[in-house]
């Protein structure tokens, strides 16, 4: 069962939220999955499958992302994501809701807690840094977007790129493969993304200069930060994260990268649901 429903987000931009089972029939409260740069909604399937047990589970296409609209003039600045996921919460009805978000997601969830605590009953960071990025990587965001051999002939092209022949990789990753898979659509003359590269440069200018901590420290809900051990997000700074946070925990998954929610399924429940049922009791 997979059923799309409509949001409209800051500026009447239209988004497209997505249930990837039935909704259980007592409730436990709402959860919002939130997808990191580049991704997608249906990235979320397998955990809001788990999740949809106790909790209705709703994952979004933010702006400019999988089937929500991507409008030309944006603006893709981090207040109209945070309004793009206020704006979710509020028109279905998923107050109190449990924030669960994945890298640029992880921080559109964290900055929505920060200014609505009322709306926000927990809250899962996936290897997201507080700290500026810098515009070093951004400069390498750009270079890379522009390597890539698109449009690409086939899907199992985009899988081996993605997953073996892009030349950031230090090892092969399948699973890396699959993620960049699901975000392409075939067009006339190839498969190409469902993004414009432009708008998500635009997006990631947003946050890679600034540091999130005072938000971070105004989180009052529960919250868990997540990291794989060989992801974005260092150990020693996402136990700062931890410290900073009022009400922070604490865990890593072997064997994950930066894609921790999806190379790693079964890890990253292992460490989500026990957090989830202790916060969040159905």
């Amino acid at each position: 069962m997979v059923r799309r429903i409509e949001v409209t987000g800051s500026g009447g931009v239209r988004l497209a939220a997505w249930e990837f089972a039935e909704p259980p029939k007592a409730g436990g409260g709402g959860v919002l999955l939130l997808h990191g740069l580049l991704g997608r909604a249906a990235h979320w399937a397998d955990t809001a499958r788990w999740l949809s047990t106790r909790y209705r589970t709703i994952a979004l296409d933010q702006r400019g992302h999988g089937r929500s609209d991507k409008p030309v003039s944006g603006p893709y600045a981090r207040e109209a994501y945070v309004a793009d996921a206020e704006a979710t919460v509020e028109q279905l009805g998923l107050a109190p809701v449990t924030l669960i978000g994945h890298a640029m997601g992880a921080l559109t969830a964290w900055q929505l807690a920060a200014r609505r605590p009322d709306l926000v009953r927990a809250l899962v960071i996936c290897d997201m840094r507080a700290s500026a990025l810098g515009a070093a990587t951004q400069r390498q965001w750009s270079e890379w977007l522009r390597s890539w051999p698109v449009p690409f002939a086939t899907l199992a092209d985009v899988r081996k790129w993605f997953g073996e022949d892009d030349p950031t990789l230090e090892r092969p990753a399948p699973a890396r493969g699959d993620f960049y898979a699901e975000v392409m659509s075939e067009r006339a003359d190839g498969w190409r993304p469902l993004f414009f590269r432009r708008q998500m440069l635009q997006a990631r200018e947003g946050y890679a200069h600034d540091a999130h901590w005072e938000e971070l420290a105004q989180v009052e809900c529960p919250a868990l930060v997540v990291r794989g051990l060989d992801g974005a997000l260092g150990r020693a700074e996402a136990q700062e994260m931890v410290r900073v946070l009022p009400r922070g925990r604490y865990a890593e998954i072997p064997d994950a990268g930066h894609l921790a929610h999806y190379d790693q399924p079964a890890g990253w429940r292992r460490v989500a649901e026990p957090f989830l049922e202790a916060a969040v009791p159905a």
